[in-house]
């Protein structure tokens, strides 16, 4: 799949913004501690996609009812859906000046009940674009860092009608950032996330 930027400005997939907030002190501080030691920036994006994926659990699988979707937040409280996971690991990756780009996959729900976007990123590396998933490993998803052949948590099944959107977003999509921010609980967020872009 060709992924295709929504601007042609790199400069735009390193600028933070109200989701994807590098410059918060919660994140530069969490930026600062992943780069102690590592040789170089892309061993910093693995240290900082392995963080994000493991150590803040998924909301879901942790049965978290809090919807974070600032990256501070998701940061500090240690929680967060696929998408907030997304923007965390975009401002750390930003932070240390990697251009990162926010994309999108429409999944079926796990209970089989209709369809659901999915968040993830992508990095800027090699002069070329590589997604990457944090959403967070468990029985039967083994997401990796990898810039060699994507490793991501799911691939689409076309019979099921699920699909990889192409567009890479220096920003959150409006309608995924709109029902986090709405979402007074996780409950309520599952029937207020967009089933399609």
């Amino acid at each position: 799949m060709e992924l295709i930027q929504n601007t042609a400005d790199l400069s735009a997939y390193l600028a933070a913004n109200e989701a994807v907030d590098h410059h918060h002190p919660v994140v530069r501080q969490t930026a600062a501690r992943l780069a102690e030691g590592v040789a170089d920036s892309y061993a910093y994006a693995r240290a900082a996609y392995e963080f994000v994926r493991d150590a803040i659990p998924h909301s879901a699988d942790a049965g978290d009812p809090r919807v974070t979707w600032r990256a501070s937040d998701v940061l500090e409280q240690r929680t967060g859906i696929c998408h907030a996971k997304a923007h965390a690991l975009a401002a750390l990756l930003r932070a240390e000046d990697i251009p990162t780009a926010l994309c999108y996959q429409r999944l079926l729900h796990d209970d089989g009940g209709g369809h659901a976007v999915h968040g993830l990123v992508a990095v800027r590396f090699r002069s070329a674009w590589h997604r990457q998933d944090p959403r967070g490993n468990r029985r039967g998803v083994d997401a990796q860092f990898s810039l060699d052949g994507e490793r991501l948590a799911w691939i689409p099944d076309r019979q099921s009608n699920e699909l990889d959107y192409p567009v890479l977003y220096a920003e959150p999509h409006p309608a995924v950032l709109g029902a986090l921010q709405s979402a007074p609980d996780r409950s309520h967020l599952w029937q207020t996330l967009p089933s399609t872009l």
